[in-house]
């Protein structure tokens, strides 16, 4: 009659909203001609819904007609996802009044790029449809430059070179990645910044943006980054420089800015977590 799954009759039931003549029943109750049946049906929750909501940790670096830039820290996601409770950097610029593109799926209005809810950094979000288009497209075409510096375990030989290696979701695990045979061309350039006694700081370029990439590179060449057991760290490492979440992060984005056609940089410092992990690599002996 109202044009529900006999399983979601059934749930409605259990939880109350069924009544007839008046009086809740269960869903093994017979109805009887003239009898008045009410169902409420509940509204369901868009797990999609952009929720505004400000956060305390999240940093706007730049803004004007056409970008927004902002630092994003660790634990927040870009966008909302199926599963996803916590905050997301497009829900906290609705609370903070700032209007992005409404280009895009609609939980991703305004959003040419990504970064991972374990990495933290720099990232830019188009605030007109023109600016949208134009980033859209220079991320297409590879012309945005992302440097991210990573701490990984060991020391890569040689200390500065090129993974190419395809990318695919990993065969056992849906959450994880992998270099497959038959993934997505992926290609990672790194160099060598710092070499200590348990860990190397490296900077790293992308020159595609797959999932998960650089984690996945770096731990396909024994040298996952510190504090990433999704990747194969070493957990007795991560525990001594306190750290509970991958060693990685965006520090530097450089773009055509997409109105004045001038070429832009911005940077993010690095996190009090990752700082302090530095350092304590640092002064190993």
């Amino acid at each position: 009659m109202f044009g529900l799954s006999r399983t979601k009759a059934a749930d409605l039931a259990a939880e109350g909203h069924v009544r007839l003549d008046g009086v809740t029943v269960g869903k093994s109750d017979r109805v009887h001609e003239g009898g008045m049946l009410d169902v409420t049906i509940p509204r369901m929750a868009d797990p999609l819904e952009v929720k505004p909501e400000l956060h305390d940790g999240i940093r706007i670096l730049h803004e004007d007609d056409a970008i927004v830039v902002v630092d994003k820290p660790v634990g927040v996601v870009v966008h909302p996802t199926v599963g996803w409770t916590g905050p997301t950097i497009v829900g906290h610029l609705a609370a903070a009044g700032v209007r992005i593109s409404t280009s895009g799926a609609k939980e991703r209005e305004g959003i040419v790029q990504r970064l991972d809810v374990g990495t933290s950094g720099v990232m830019v979000i188009a605030k007109s449809e023109h600016a949208y288009s134009v980033l859209k497209q220079a991320f297409r075409d590879r012309t945005p430059e992302k440097t991210y510096h990573a701490l990984v375990q060991g020391h890569p030989d040689p200390s500065q070179g090129t993974i190419d290696a395809p990318i695919g979701r990993h065969p056992k695990h849906d959450w994880k990645f992998a270099v497959m045979n038959d993934g997505r061309p992926s290609v990672t350039h790194y160099s060598t910044l710092e070499a200590h006694r348990f860990a190397s700081l490296l900077e790293i370029h992308l020159e595609t943006g797959r999932t998960h990439q650089i984690r996945v590179h770096m731990s396909a060449t024994k040298h996952p980054c510190v504090g990433d057991p999704l990747y194969g760290c070493d957990p007795i490492l991560a525990k001594r420089v306190k750290l509970d979440r991958q060693w990685l992060h965006a520090v530097k984005l450089g773009i055509t800015h997409p109105e004045t056609g001038d070429w832009v940089e911005f940077e993010s410092p690095y996190p009090a977590d990752l700082a302090h992990a530095l350092d304590v690599i640092r002064d190993a002996h």
